[in-house]
C-alpha cells in the first residue's frame, strides 16, 4: 500500500490541537449551583460522557478526512527486463600443463585448472541474463555444456572438469571450432568465445587461425587469454596412484602471438594472465566490455482507498451533528 499525498498527513498535527481547544471552550459555559451534588445524582450516561463522545466523533471525522485526501492506494507494480542476449563459450585448455602449480588459491599454492575454474565461477556468476556455454579441449575439444541460461547446471558440469578427459596435448583450434559450431546458429545480438589456454598448438586439427577465420564469418569475437607464469613453472611428479613424489620445472611454451593473431582477427582482444590476480582481472575486463543493453519496462496498478476513510469519516460527522441536534443539544 502507497499513499498518493503523503505529505497531507501533516494535517494530522493538527488534530490535537484543535481537540484541546475544543474541550478548553466548551468548559467555559453552564451556571452556577451552590452544590451539584444533586445534580450529578441524576445525571443520566448523556449527560456525563456526552461532550466526550461528541469530541471524539469530530476528533476521528477530522482524522479519517485527513487520511482520506492523502489518497492511500493498495495494488502492485510489475517490472519485465527486456535485455539484448549474448552468447558466450568459455573454451578451457585441459591438457596435461594445466596441472603446473604457479597459481595461488586462498593463500596457498594451486594448479592452473582449480585457479582457472574458480576465477569462471565467478565470472559465470556476474552474467545472469547470458546464455554460457562450455567447451574443453586438450588433444581434441568437446561440449562440457551446450549453451544455457541454468548456471546452476553449468557450475555443476565446470566442477567436473578435469585433466585427463582428454589426451594431453593442445588442440586450439579444435576448441574454437567446436565453440564457433555452438554459436553460428544462434539469433543472439553479439555472439562471444573467451579462451584460455597455457600452451601453444600443436595439434592442428583444424589449425587454429582457420578456425579463427570461421568464427570472424559467422559473427564470432574472441576473446584469448594466455594462462600461466612466464619461464619455468612447477610441476607435480606423481605415482601411478596419484600421489605427489616431487615436483619438476617445466618451460612454458605459450604461443602468445597466435593468441593475438586470433583476438586481432575476430574483433576480440588478448590477455596475459600470469598470476591469479591478472587471472580475475581479465575476466573482469571482458565481463565490463561485453555488458548487455537492459531495458527495464514497469508496470502499475494500484486502486483507491480514499472511500474506505471517507465514508466512515461522514458517518461520524453525521452521527456528531444528529447528537448535537438531539440527545445532546446545548441550551443557549
Amino acid at each position: 500500500m502507497k499513499l498518493a499525498n503523503p505529505w497531507l498527513l501533516l494535517l494530522l498535527v493538527v488534530v490535537p490541537l484543535w481537540l484541546w481547544w475544543e474541550r478548553r471552550t466548551a468548559q467555559r459555559g453552564g451556571l452556577k449551583f451552590s452544590s451539584v451534588a444533586g445534580a450529578q445524582s441524576v445525571a443520566s450516561f448523556w449527560t456525563r460522557l456526552g461532550p466526550t463522545l461528541l469530541l471524539v466523533l469530530r476528533g476521528a471525522t477530522l482524522v479519517l478526512f485527513v487520511v482520506s485526501l492523502a489518497r492511500p492506494q493498495l495494488g502492485r507494480s510489475e517490472s519485465k527486463i527486456k535485455a539484448e542476449g549474448i552468447d558466450i563459450v568459455l573454451v578451457l585448455d585441459i591438457s596435461g600443463s594445466m596441472q603446473a602449480l604457479d597459481y595461488e588459491k586462498r593463500g596457498q599454492r594451486a594448479s592452473r585448472i582449480d585457479a582457472v575454474k574458480e576465477v569462471v565461477r565467478e565470472f559465470i556468476r556476474t552474467r545472469t541474463n547470458d546464455r554460457i556455454g562450455m567447451v574443453v579441449f586438450g588433444t581434441r575439444a568437446y561440449v562440457a555444456s551446450p549453451l544455457t541460461l541454468d548456471h546452476d547446471w553449468l557450475e555443476r558440469n565446470l566442477d567436473r572438469v578435469k585433466i585427463g578427459l582428454v589426451e594431453g596435448n593442445t588442440a586450439i583450434g579444435a576448441g574454437i571450432g567446436t565453440a564457433v559450431n555452438r554459436l553460428r546458429d544462434t539469433k543472439a545480438k553479439s555472439k562471444v568465445i573467451v579462451l584460455l589456454t597455457d600452451g601453444g598448438e600443436n595439434v592442428k586439427t583444424p589449425p587454429a587461425m582457420e578456425a579463427a577465420k570461421a568464427a570472424k564469418e559467422f559473427g564470432v569475437r574472441v576473446y584469448t587469454i594466455g594462462a600461466g607464469s612466464q619461464g619455468l613453472a612447477p610441476m607435480p611428479v606423481m605415482d601411478g596412484a596419484g600421489n605427489v613424489l616431487g615436483y619438476q620445472q617445466i618451460p612454458v611454451d605459450l604461443d602468445e602471438n597466435l593468441l593475438k593473431q586470433i583476438a586481432t582477427l575476430t574483433g576480440g582482444q588478448y590477455f596475459r594472465a600470469a598470476d591469479t590476480k591478472s587471472l580475475k582481472n581479465t575476466y573482469d575486463q571482458i565481463d565490463a566490455m561485453e555488458k548487455q543493453k537492459v531495458e527495464t519496462v514497469v508496470f502499475e496498478e494500484w486502486r483507491e482507498l480514499f472511500p474506505w476513510f471517507l465514508v466512515p469519516g461522514l458517518g461520524c460527522l453525521l452521527l456528531a451533528v444528529t447528537l448535537e441536534h438531539t440527545r445532546l443539544r446545548r441550551l443557549p
